[in-house]
C-alpha cells in the first residue's frame, strides 16, 4: 500500500498563494463538520465510533491510516471544507475545497483513505438547509466514487456520476446514476469524448442546481495508482470541459480535489493547481 500522501496538500496552497492569482483573503479555513451534519450521510454510531476511536483493527485497516484525533479532526475539516465550498459556490458560481474528494467512504465504514464522504454530507446539509434540492456529483476521480452511489443510491435527489478505471480499485464497484469504465491506458482523445457525452446526459436527465466535481489528478498517465494515460494538458482540459458546462448553464459548483499520487509529487500539486486556476478562469475570467 501507498503512504496517503499528505504533503500535497500544503505545497498545493503554497503553489496557488505564490501564482499571484489570489488574495490572502481568498484562503479560509473552514469549520469541521458537526456530528448532526456528517449523520445525514452516515450511520450515527459509526460517526461515534470514529470519533471516540472505537474502530477495530480491520476497520483501521479498510480505511489506511492510523486512527488518532488529528485523523478525525482532519476528517471533519474536510469534509466541512466541501460544506463551505458548496455555500460559497452559490453566492460565486464556483469555489474550490483545498481536499476532499473521499468518495470511497460509506454510510457506516470508511475505506481507500477515506473516513467521511464530503460529496454525500454536503449535498445532504444544503439539501436539508432548503439551499438547494437536486445536486449532481461529477466524480472524475479515476477510482469509482463508490461510497458515494451506494450512500445515495435510491435517492433520486442526488445524481451520482462516475467516470473511472474498469480495473482499478475498488475491485467490486457500486452502481452509480452514471458510470462509464474506462479500459487501462485510455488517453485523452477518448476520455473527453466520453465526458462530453456523459455531461449532457447529466445536466439532461438531473437539472442539478449545484454540482460537485471531483477533479481527481490521478487519470494522469505518471499515477503510481492511475493506469490511465492522460496528459496534464488532457486532464487541464477535462477540468475546462466540466466547469464550462456549469458555467454556460448557471449552475453552481463546488470542486474537491480528491486522489493524486503522481511518482513525482510535484506532478499531483502541478494538475491540481491547474485545476483551481482552471475554475478562477472560467468562473471570474476578469478578475486579477
Amino acid at each position: 500500500g501507498h503512504r496517503f500522501p499528505m504533503a500535497k496538500y500544503a505545497r498545493l496552497r503554497e503553489r496557488l498563494q505564490a501564482s499571484g492569482e489570489f488574495g490572502e483573503s481568498d484562503f479560509r479555513t473552514p469549520a469541521a463538520a458537526s456530528t448532526e451534519q456528517l449523520c445525514r450521510a452516515h450511520e450515527a454510531s459509526y460517526v461515534a465510533r470514529v470519533g471516540d476511536g472505537e474502530l477495530s483493527a480491520a476497520e483501521i485497516r479498510r480505511i489506511g491510516f492510523p486512527w488518532s484525533p488529528a485523523m478525525v479532526e482532519r476528517s471533519r475539516r474536510s469534509a466541512g471544507a466541501t460544506i463551505a465550498a458548496c455555500r460559497v459556490a452559490l453566492h460565486e458560481g464556483c469555489a474550490v475545497n483545498l481536499a476532499g474528494g473521499t468518495h470511497h467512504a460509506h454510510a457506516a465504514h470508511g475505506e481507500g483513505f477515506c473516513v467521511f464522504n464530503d460529496a454525500a454530507v454536503a449535498a445532504r446539509v444544503l439539501q436539508a438547509e432548503g439551499l438547494v434540492e437536486r445536486v449532481a456529483v461529477v466524480d472524475c476521480d479515476v477510482h469509482q466514487g463508490n461510497g458515494t452511489a451506494s450512500i445515495c443510491s435510491g435517492d433520486a435527489s442526488i445524481f451520482t456520476f462516475s467516470m473511472h478505471g474498469a480495473r482499478n480499485f475498488p475491485f467490486a464497484k457500486a452502481t452509480s446514476d452514471l458510470d462509464i469504465e474506462l479500459p487501462d491506458g485510455t488517453g485523452d482523445e477518448v476520455y473527453l469524448r466520453h465526458l462530453a457525452a456523459a455531461l449532457e446526459q447529466i445536466f439532461g436527465d438531473s437539472r442539478p442546481e449545484l454540482v460537485i466535481y471531483l477533479a481527481g489528478a490521478d487519470p494522469y498517465h505518471d499515477d503510481r495508482l492511475g493506469r490511465l494515460a492522460l496528459s496534464f494538458d488532457g486532464l487541464a482540459a477535462r477540468d475546462q470541459m466540466v466547469l464550462a458546462a456549469c458555467r454556460r448553464r448557471g449552475v453552481p459548483v463546488a470542486i474537491a480535489m480528491a486522489g493524486g499520487y503522481a511518482r513525482q509529487i510535484d506532478d499531483t500539486v502541478s494538475i491540481h493547481s491547474r485545476t483551481v486556476l482552471t475554475a478562477r478562469h472560467v468562473f471570474h475570467p476578469l478578475l486579477g
